[in-house]
């Protein structure tokens, strides 16, 4: 039997964030939600200098469930979203990797299944503690029978007289399971009551993020640290939140902290190395996936970030050699399509812009919703004059990433030179919409108002 950790496997599908119908706060304060990304005040990058998902997050630097569960706005949307780590298409329904982790339950036994839940008598084997113990992760992780196991659950407590911590603990899991959040809350917390346990504090502050109170889960991490100083797992978890919430330098620090406790923490090394990148410290950064390397992490995507750190802090010898180990390695066409797109950039920066066309064109041929790719590609033809290739891509890139300024504004500044300036004037606001800070958007809207004003 796979004993299968339940507290990272947490990604909320497009069901269960359509049809959830707990009742959250639709404005809730700034800094206080995990749904407006955009409202930290804690120094988070611009997305000039960072690329941000759909829901409106730098991208991190390792990919966990909930880096990948945005909240879109709409159902259309939701789907529209290609799935990608790039992007924050949330995965169909949750429920589906649970009933893939009990697809073990449906092969055929020429007896018939291993244990008949419709025929056993839950009360009996309530009464035996080790037997119910058993049998409860059997139905629960095995058959994926949520309601048999919370019966079970609830007998077995009511057999301990209400005393035994896993017994609650294992209901709370089972509420969780079914979307009952709050009274998911007070079996944790009557479990911490009785028995203190990093797992339990851990499973209470998935609980808050799902309620969408990144606050009470980040009091809750920092309670568990009094108790259980040094603890990895709080200290992540307290950084994961700070990232989620824009607040990049604290969430660096905390990861800092993890690696003082333990200094082979993968996710925390590839955090730090993705924020010395993104800082303008590619030396720095390349010293972190250096580390990795050294720890026998050997993927793509460390190659591709390998590739990219030696080009910015100019060991070129080092380049060519990284993206080549990554197409390498790549395990499916979107991991290539990574590889392509830094390559052209890479081409870019030589300035071979033949290579770079080839190279963007290798992306959309590997992963077609690479919005990137359509924008850069927009850019070359613009510098070629093919103006109507150009408008083609940039209104491609803007449908698939509606999240991206760029397409918005090269698409503004395209059409402006043309002489098309209502659809300029457009396209510039959604490229405000999408990135409020950037002075040359702003620029231009100043620029078409007074055409406007002199009509």
């Amino acid at each position: 039997m796979v004993y299968v950790d339940e507290i990272d496997m947490d990604q909320e599908g497009i069901a269960e964030m359509m049809l959830d119908e707990n009742a959250i706060a639709q404005v809730a304060r700034p800094g206080t939600s995990l749904k407006l990304p955009g409202t930290s005040q804690g120094g988070g990058p611009s997305p000039a200098v960072r690329p941000v998902t759909q829901s409106g997050r730098p991208i991190t630097g390792f990919v966990r469930p909930s880096t990948q569960s945005g909240r879109p706005s709409t159902m259309e949307q939701a789907i529209k979203t290609p799935r990608t780590a790039l992007t924050a298409r949330p995965i169909t329904s949750a429920s589906g990797g649970y009933v893939r982790l009990g697809t073990a339950s449906m092969l055929t036994n020429p007896d018939g299944p291993f244990i008949k839940l419709s025929r056993l008598n839950l009360a009996k084997y309530a009464q035996k503690p080790k037997l119910a113990k058993a049998l409860f992760e059997y139905i629960f992780h095995h058959e994926n029978d949520v309601k048999n196991a919370l019966d079970l659950a609830a007998l077995a407590t009511e057999h301990a007289q209400f005393k035994d911590w896993w017994w609650k603990v294992q209901i709370g899991k089972c509420y969780y399971r079914l979307g009952l959040y709050r009274e998911a809350e007070k079996q944790f917390k009557s479990a911490l009551k009785q028995q203190d346990m990093v797992d339990t504090i851990l499973y209470l502050a998935k609980v808050y993020l799902r309620l969408d109170q990144p606050v009470t889960a980040m009091n809750l991490f920092k309670q568990g640290l009094d108790r259980f100083p040094g603890e990895v797992t709080l200290i992540c978890g307290i950084a994961r939140i700070y990232e989620e919430m824009n607040n990049i330098s604290s969430a660096a620090e905390y990861y800092k902290d993890v690696l003082k406790q333990d200094n082979t923490h993968v996710e925390a090394i590839a955090c730090i190395g993705s924020n010395h990148f993104y800082s303008d410290q590619p030396e720095i950064a390349l010293r972190f996936y250096r580390r990795l390397l050294q720890m026998g992490v050997y993927n793509c995507q460390l190659f591709n970030n390998l590739g990219l750190c030696c080009f910015y802090a100019q060991q070129y010898d080092m380049t060519l050699s990284s993206f080549e180990r990554a197409l390498f390695l790549a395990e499916n066409e979107e991991e290539t399509a990574d590889v392509w797109y830094n390559l052209g950039h890479v081409a870019v920066g030589i300035g071979d812009l033949n290579l770079a066309y080839q190279c963007f064109k290798l992306t959309l041929v590997n992963n077609n919703d690479y919005a990137e790719a359509y924008n850069n590609l927009a850019v070359l033809e613009m510098r070629k004059g093919h103006i109507e290739q150009a408008r083609a891509l940039l209104q491609t890139a803007s449908s698939l990433a509606p999240h991206m300024y760029e397409p918005h504004f090269n698409f503004a500044i395209l059409s402006e030179k043309v002489g098309d300036l209502q659809r300029s004037y457009t396209a510039a606001q959604k490229s405000e919409e999408a990135f409020p800070g950037h002075v040359d958007t702003q620029q231009l809207i100043k620029q078409l108002k007074q055409h406007f004003a002199m009509l």
